[in-house]
């Protein structure tokens, strides 16, 4: 097995079927095949963000390359750190909140302000990796409060002098340059960060279509001007990509209506599911066609859905609008 893997990339989930069904081609769109009109309104970029521009400014520049209303990016990075920054754009903004919490890769570059023998960085480092306690820094956007993060891996890549070159995966809401720092007091010289740049957003990472503002600018242009939309699709990924970190589960078009009006999911309507999921975990609930409708908080694990009667899911986010499948009446009888 990869070592240098977040945790949602070692599961391994096999699908488990709870209803034979077949959607109809009359109602929805397979993800891939949405008009671009559609995409750049319910799309995500992954932009290979520049040193020097905040994140925010990068989001309203894609704002204002497309000529969009709104568009939203996950997980902000410091003007001076480079690399993958997903970008949600008009009403897909809504699932930053799911790939925020999403586990993120670094590669950075710590220089150490004394010769300190390799032995010891290896051990040291290596001390870092699991849970640690971290105070954010003094500019930092939350309360500076002692916290605990998961530090997945820590692996060095070079190390020349005093300069270490690093790969680390670690949980949301993880300073890297704190850590150096930390690192540094810990060998007892003090260390600091020269260069980051981030390598894995959730399910985003920098052979999943990373892209530049220009290539974006470039696109948009082919499109509007040319009618070529090969570079749009390109740059423009279904919303779904970003919920592709996340369990899933896929239900009958009768009850996709009643999902998209925020109603929670009863076992009846699942068709299947993956492998996995427990009780509290963030699930994603699609159609047949892969198509996201919402995302929710199981109630029960993968096998007990399997049963004839109960709550499946309570819906937390929709993104599917009500009227793209038919509204289907029934009627309960009881005894």
């Amino acid at each position: 097995m990869q070592k240098d893997l977040l945790p949602f990339e070692k599961i391994k989930r096999k699908i488990l079927t709870r209803k034979k069904s077949v959607s109809s081609s009359k109602f929805g769109c397979e993800p891939d095949k949405r008009p671009v009109k559609e995409l750049i309104n319910y799309g995500v970029v992954n932009i290979d963000k520049p040193s020097g521009p905040t994140s925010h400014q990068v989001s309203a520049s894609v704002q204002k390359i497309l000529n969009i209303g709104k568009a939203g990016h996950s997980g902000t990075l410091d003007p001076g750190v480079t690399g993958v920054l997903p970008i949600a754009l008009g009403r897909a903004t809504k699932i930053v909140q799911g790939l925020l919490k999403a586990g993120k890769e670094y590669i950075g570059l710590m220089h150490i302000h004394k010769d300190v023998s390799e032995h010891e960085i290896y051990t040291i480092c290596n001390e870092f990796v699991g849970r640690i306690m971290q105070m954010p820094p003094i500019k930092s956007s939350v309360k500076r409060i002692v916290r605990q993060r998961q530090v997945y891996y820590f692996d060095i890549i070079e190390i020349n002098g005093k300069d270490v070159l690093f790969r680390v995966g670690c949980e949301a809401g993880t300073y890297i340059r704190k850590l150096v720092h930390d690192i540094g007091q810990k060998i007892g010289s003090g260390a600091h960060m020269v260069e980051l740049r981030r390598t894995k957003a959730g399910p985003f990472n920098e052979s999943t279509n990373l892209i530049t503002l220009q290539d974006l600018t470039d696109a948009f242009y082919y499109y509007k001007e040319e009618q070529n939309e090969k570079y749009i699709r390109f740059c423009i990924q279904p919303v779904e990509k970003a919920i592709e970190h996340l369990p899933k589960i896929y239900v009958l078009d009768s009850a996709v209506d009643s999902l998209c009006h925020g109603a929670n999911l009863n076992l009846p309507g699942i068709s299947k599911l993956d492998s996995g999921i427990t009780n509290g975990d963030i699930v994603a609930v699609m159609t047949l066609k892969g198509e996201l409708i919402c995302y929710g908080i199981a109630k029960l694990d993968s096998e007990e859905m399997l049963n004839e009667r109960g709550l499946a899911l309570k819906t937390e986010k929709v993104f599917m609008l009500p009227g793209t499948y038919p509204r289907i009446e029934k009627t309960e009888h009881i005894d």
